[in-house]
């Protein structure tokens, strides 16, 4: 295989990947232990970051390739066809030259048919009716069809047992958010995790914006110290309600259950795991560490179907008594936003392009490129979904795996924390997810009858 990247040296992209805060060719065995004890480290590269901050050296932003280098054919199977799946597919066929889908699965037939549809009308691509698979047990079929990548955008329960599954299978991965919807799944992808570094295959997850170059670059402006010391952190992910698939008939309560999915617990986790895992990501990472417990209250007024809420408030607090803010809404009618904002001793900032002193004056802005109309585009030049990929094909190819199986497991972890204090009522730690052996979903996984179609919403103080 090529060793040399269109954009820059291996070693130099490599080195950025670690102090990014992938796992990099350190690995990710110190980062899980950081994480377990709620320490500082979890951003990662073993220390890297820390050793930097003690000499007081200047952090440099990562520089990306355009594109991943040349080599010999790289096979995908894709485990989910519905938009993200069918999205990540388009984003690794784009990523470089001689990248190929050749398997997929979902668990519905009309889902591989549209993406079928879409990769041969867009790019070309033939998927044989052979190398499809439906059903639950499908992502087994996937891994046997001799692919050497998978893109796991499926039911986000089921994301813990398929990267287990391509982990012992030796196939490196990319992982959609979040990692699970619930402790006991999260904890399976830490170990994964570990099995990967060990195996040394590479993982990348869905958490975007640690590829995106405007985050990227206001990071090493807040490393730098513009912003002073951090001081605590506003994040949201307040949006329009989610559509409710009416049941059709012919359905089974399982499948009217799952086509419904965006509505339901332990498919999605919930919003605060499904949505507001990106903007926590976001903060941990800022802050190099997690928080350790969280205090929540959430509530459910307009949600036409499913067991979930349509809004929480989460306060979240640090082992050094910063504290994070995070709040969820899916209400239409109501003002939406998404983002994060980080205050500092000397500012603050929105963490994606903009850092302001404490009299709100503008000090830096990330400079976007030109267009065609001479103005700023507003816009990285490389989408994050893209440049993920790019990322994780460069990586395979140069033979320098990269791990983000704990930077996602601990967001997702974290947010999991937030959901159960909102619908107990009661504070919870770090500690208790690590601890827990609450599992959600059901008993087992076929298309048949299913009582849990009508749904309990999670009351707080009833337990």
């Amino acid at each position: 295989m090529s060793n040399n990247p269109k954009s820059g040296s291996r070693r130099k992209f490599i080195g950025n990947l670690a102090a990014m805060g992938t796992a990099g060719a350190i690995g990710s065995t110190s980062i899980i232990g950081a994480a377990g004890a709620g320490g500082v480290g979890i951003l990662g590269a073993g220390g890297l970051l820390a050793s930097c901050t003690s000499r007081r050296e200047k952090y440099v932003p990562p520089v990306f390739p355009e594109r991943a280098p040349d080599g010999p054919p790289l096979k995908a199977g894709l485990i989910g066809c519905g938009g993200r799946g069918t999205g990540a597919a388009f984003n690794f066929l784009d990523a470089g030259p001689n990248l190929q889908i050749t398997a997929m699965t979902d668990l519905f037939q009309d889902r591989i048919d549209r993406c079928r549809d879409s990769l041969r009308e867009q790019r070309g691509v033939e998927i044989p009716d052979e190398n499809c698979f439906t059903g639950f047990d499908g992502y087994k079929r996937v891994l046997e069809a001799d692919v050497d990548i998978i893109l796991e955008a499926s039911v986000s329960k089921f994301r813990a047992k398929h990267l287990e599954a391509a982990i012992q299978a030796r196939k490196h991965c990319f992982i959609e958010k979040p990692a699970g919807v619930d402790p006991v799944g999260i904890r399976s992808v830490m170990a994964s995790g570990r099995m990967a570094e060990s195996a040394g295959l590479t993982i990348v997850a869905g958490t975007q914006r640690r590829h995106q170059l405007d985050y990227i670059h206001t990071y090493a402006q807040v490393k730098n110290g513009t912003i002073g010391d951090l001081v605590s952190a506003n994040c949201y992910w307040n949006r329009t309600a989610q559509p409710v698939t009416p049941r059709q008939e012919g359905w089974c309560d399982m499948e009217a259950m799952i086509r419904d999915r965006a509505n339901w617990i332990w498919q999605t986790g919930d919003s605060l795991a499904n949505l507001l895992v990106h903007n926590i990501d976001v903060v941990i990472w800022f802050f190099e560490k997690h928080p350790v417990s969280a205090t929540g209250f959430g509530g459910r007024h307009r949600r036409r179907s499913g067991d979930m809420y349509d809004f929480f408030s989460v306060d979240y607090a640090f082992d050094d008594r910063r504290t994070l803010h995070g709040t969820t809404r899916e209400i239409n009618g109501c003002s939406n936003k998404v983002g994060e904002m980080i205050f500092g001793t000397k500012g603050y900032t929105n963490c994606r392009n903009t850092i302001w002193d404490n009299n709100g004056n503008i000090i830096w802005e990330y400079q976007y490129p030109i267009g065609d109309d001479g103005q700023p585009t507003g816009r990285v030049a490389i989408s994050p979904y893209d440049q993920e990929i790019i990322n994780m094909v460069t990586a395979i190819r140069t033979n320098q795996p990269i791990n983000e199986a704990n930077n996602l497991a601990v967001s997702s972890m974290v947010s999991i924390m937030g959901r159960e204090s909102a619908y107990t009522g009661q504070d919870k730690t770090w500690e208790d997810m690590m601890n827990s052996n609450l599992e959600i979903g059901p008993d087992s996984y076929e298309f048949g009858t299913y009582d849990g179609l009508h749904p309990e919403v999670p009351v707080p103080g009833s337990a």
